[in-house]
């Protein structure tokens, strides 16, 4: 009989103990004091270590996610914007490598970054936040990324769609009606790609939501590059954007306000703010449902299991592909 409890996709950090932690920050010469804290993260065990006068954060990957080459390459970027002076964390080199391994593990070091969370309402907050995207971004578009991933209608769109229809979660009834109205919505997103035509894509964050931002006086820090990837500038950009129309428009206004102060924008790129938001919910589902045999998935989406979800989740992609039509930022 196979020991499921053992395989390392349903709990990838099983062995991953405080001890083991608290090990190989000593075998990399952290002198760890004790102080251990763990830290709000799915994809990586993320832990808080208190190192004498110094705090650290810890980040432990997700075994089979990455490969060493395509991390490697995301603290490459991280160290290219902290050496321009940005507020970024930035791995630390122990040992004369930012990936080293312990236990099975492979994981980074890097320095505790203070800060609050943003409020984006605040005077002038969004222009600043534009300046410092504008900035990530002009360096982004020096070199491309060689390993790392690609914002595609393929890996979040239609690969995400096959792996919900392979699940367990989605409800039977509703199989037909999800293969549907996701079909229908993607290739509404490949017609918005096409109709947009000849978009440069840069290296980005990839991930830049309120949940990978602090702010402290100096503005804006990042915090988390796990998920930097090649792709058009305006992901980056807009999920900075909430409310109604009109709201989203000033939004807009006072981020590219900023933005363009340190690079260029294709307002081309505007129409894909609708067909990229569709691409995150697909891909959302889908990464859950792919997670789900990890214990700490069911425990923060407890609701992804009901069938009222899924209910209306479709109503949700139905009403995305009516945004497609009739994007806010587009309107009189």
């Amino acid at each position: 009989m196979i020991d499921k409890s053992a395989d390392p996709d349903r709990q990838p950090f099983a062995g991953l103990t405080p001890e083991l932690v608290l090990d190989a920050a000593s075998a990399h010469g952290l002198a760890p004091d004790g102080r251990l804290f763990a830290l709000n993260s799915y994809e990586n065990r993320v832990y808080q270590l208190g190192a004498g006068e110094r705090q650290l954060v810890l980040k432990f990957y997700r075994p089979g996610r990455w490969s060493d080459a395509q991390i490697l390459e995301e603290h490459a970027f991280t160290a290219e914007l902290a050496a321009a002076e940005m507020q970024v964390a930035a791995p630390l080199s122990l040992g004369g490598t930012t990936l080293p391994a312990f236990g099975g593990f492979r994981f980074a070091a890097f320095p505790m970054m203070r800060g609050r969370a943003p409020e984006l309402d605040a005077p002038e907050a969004r222009a600043v936040l534009g300046r410092a995207l504008g900035r990530l971004h002009q360096i982004g578009a020096t070199r491309p990324f060689l390993h790392r991933p690609h914002i595609s209608l393929q890996r979040l769109g239609w690969e995400a769609r096959a792996q919900v229809l392979d699940s367990t979660l989605l409800p039977e009834r509703l199989t037909d009606r999800y293969a549907q109205v996701s079909e229908a919505l993607l290739v509404r997103v490949a017609e918005a790609f096409d109709a947009a035509g000849a978009i440069r894509p840069i290296r980005l964050h990839g991930d830049c939501h309120l949940g990978n931002l602090l702010w402290n006086e100096q503005g804006p820090v990042f915090v988390d590059l796990d998920d930097c990837a090649t792709g058009p500038r305006v992901q980056d950009l807009w999920m900075m954007l909430s409310g109604s129309s009109d709201e989203q428009q000033h939004q807009w206004a006072q981020l590219l306000e900023g933005y363009r102060q340190f690079s260029d924008f294709d307002y081309a790129e505007v129409r894909l703010i609708e067909p990229l938001r569709a691409l995150r919910m697909l891909h959302h589902a889908a990464w859950v449902s792919h997670r789900w045999a990890d214990p700490a998935f069911p425990r923060a989406f407890p609701w992804i299991g009901e069938e009222r979800y899924w209910e209306g989740y479709l109503t949700d992609l139905r009403e995305q592909l009516e945004q497609i039509e009739d994007p806010p930022l587009l309107r009189g």
